[in-house]
């Protein structure tokens, strides 16, 4: 991923609204296409990456793994290196990032009903 000039326009405008809305702020830490995915998959307990990745239909290896970069370094996803021959890595959630679960339970019953809604509309 490149990386975007600190004093752009763009760079400016985010760091604004994050700084003064903490709506945005959270939305942010767990935005995009895959991470809310991610978290979801860890709401039952810890998975091994290659767990993860075979649930997770679509994504690839390299952007399952920057995802859960930004998880850990965001401080949601707990990474556990085990001194092993293989070794071993499971993923976890954090006590903050299980903290969401019920706010991630009821977004997702909200876009059950929004979906039913706009099918009915067609």
């Amino acid at each position: 991923m490149g990386k975007r000039k600190e004093n752009s326009t763009n760079s400016l405008n985010e760091s604004y609204i994050v700084e003064n809305c903490d709506l945005t702020y959270a939305v942010c830490k767990i935005g995009g296409r895959w991470k809310l995915l991610i978290l979801c998959k860890l709401e039952n307990g810890k998975l091994r990456f290659s767990e993860l990745r075979n649930q997770i239909n679509g994504i690839t290896e390299r952007m399952l793994t920057l995802q859960l970069r930004e998880l850990e370094k965001e401080g949601l996803v707990k990474r556990t290196v085990y001194a092993e021959v293989p070794p071993r890595v499971d993923y976890e959630l954090t006590a903050i990032a299980k903290e969401l679960v019920p706010i991630w339970s009821q977004l997702s019953q909200w876009g059950a009903k929004h979906k039913n809604l706009v099918q009915q509309r067609k």
